[in-house]
């Protein structure tokens, strides 16, 4: 298997494109090898192996310039920027001269590419030239770029018609690609949580929330902060960082939050782990939301969740069963749902343990790669 991507942990440990590495190490249990091609950055060497799984990483810009991957913000970065566009034109002639050496030296089964922009562009050439069936994975960011920018649907279209097989991690995220392009039936197939890594465990707090995501206007931060000014009681710890955290540490200051927020910026999973274990609840004021894995993340380790009813989120969570659910932009609703959670605590405890069940039966490495094992078969069968 050869995956095409443009994001992959860095190292053990790293947060952008984890999910990538666990399928990958998942996968072996289905007798499935998976060989990665991702762009390079600061500090990166050529090739190397994270935790078994090898890695090439193709040189695409002077360094000082190899700044699209890894971050999130590729799009907004080349929209904003000449030099990230130039970079980007270098991205594509390396990414494909990578892919096809990939191709030609390991004659890979199948091939997967993951955010069909810009990885499955590229993997679609080298499928057109091989012969090699592609599947092409859509995560979220790639399936709002094609219905947000007009002029990029006709190479979607081109992406959707070479693949085997088009996946997405959300039925949400179906419905928007078929939208685009209508009769496109993709199959829903989400990424993996580490099962093993969030766990329940530990103290819980009687009322201290966690927030969990990028600090942008789509992660919606400040619905949460808005929201907590009609929590008195509580207080919230915020993980990860962002273009908006300048304004969102004022928004708190203003809202008279400043004592009742803690702002840790970005942590490992390693890290992150016990605050889900310890945390009276997730809330996840995202919209749009591919997925919404740090929801998975949470219910693995037995902590409820308040989340939006937007994207993807309502495929994890089971309104009143593993969590709760209020209409997106709706703050009022949001501090209703953190009050209902300090204020039945038993109830909390029973969704959250109802969580981790259903949690591990969608989200676990080894169901996952069961689930994607079968869509490679099928592609290889189809392709005779």
């Amino acid at each position: 298997m050869l995956f095409l991507t443009h994001s992959f942990p860095r190292f053990s440990g790293d947060v952008p494109g984890s999910f990538l590495h666990r399928l990958a190490v998942a996968l072996r249990t289905e007798n499935i090898d998976v060989h990665v091609v991702a762009p390079s950055a600061a500090g990166l060497a050529p090739s190397e192996r994270i935790d078994g799984v090898p890695v090439e990483r193709f040189r695409y810009a002077p360094r000082s310039r190899e700044t699209l991957a890894y971050t999130g913000t590729m799009a907004q970065d080349v929209a904003a920027s000449w030099g990230a566009r130039f970079a980007m034109a270098g991205y594509m002639g390396a990414g494909l001269a990578s892919g096809l050496r990939a191709r030609r030296r390991l004659a890979p089964d199948v091939i997967h590419a993951h955010w069909w922009f810009p990885s499955g562009l590229l993997a679609a050439v080298v499928a057109r030239f091989t012969g090699t069936p592609l599947i092409t994975t859509m995560h979220g960011s790639d399936v709002r770029f094609a219905r947000d920018i007009p002029a990029s649907r006709p190479m979607f279209r081109q992406v959707m018609q070479r693949s085997s097989r088009v996946t997405v991690v959300s039925r949400w995220l179906g419905a928007e690609a078929t939208a685009v392009m209508p009769g496109l039936a993709p199959i829903v197939a989400p990424m993996p949580v580490a099962a093993e890594r969030f766990t329940p465990g530990g103290r819980r707090h009687e009322n201290r929330f966690l927030f969990v995501g990028r600090l942008n206007e789509q992660k919606g931060l400040g619905h949460a902060l808005r929201a907590m000014v009609h929590v008195p009681q509580a207080t919230i710890d915020v993980v990860g960082d962002g273009p908006d955290r300048d304004s969102l540490e004022l928004l708190a200051t203003e809202g008279g939050l400043a004592g009742r927020v803690v702002w840790h910026g970005q942590l490992t999973q390693l890290e992150l782990a016990p605050l889900y274990q310890s945390a009276t609840a997730l809330v996840v004021p995202s919209t749009d939301e591919g997925l919404g894995l740090v929801a998975a993340e949470a219910l693995l380790c037995e902590t409820p969740v308040i989340a939006f009813r937007s994207g993807g989120l309502p495929d994890v969570i089971d309104h009143g069963q593993s969590g709760l659910l209020v209409e997106a932009g709706d703050e009022k609703a949001f501090a209703g749902a953190m009050l209902r959670v300090l204020d039945r605590p038993a109830e909390s405890r029973a969704m959250a343990k109802a969580g981790r069940m259903s949690a591990i039966a969608a989200f676990s490495p080894e169901a996952v790669a069961r689930r994607y094992a079968g869509i490679y078969r099928d592609a290889i069968g189809r392709n005779g």
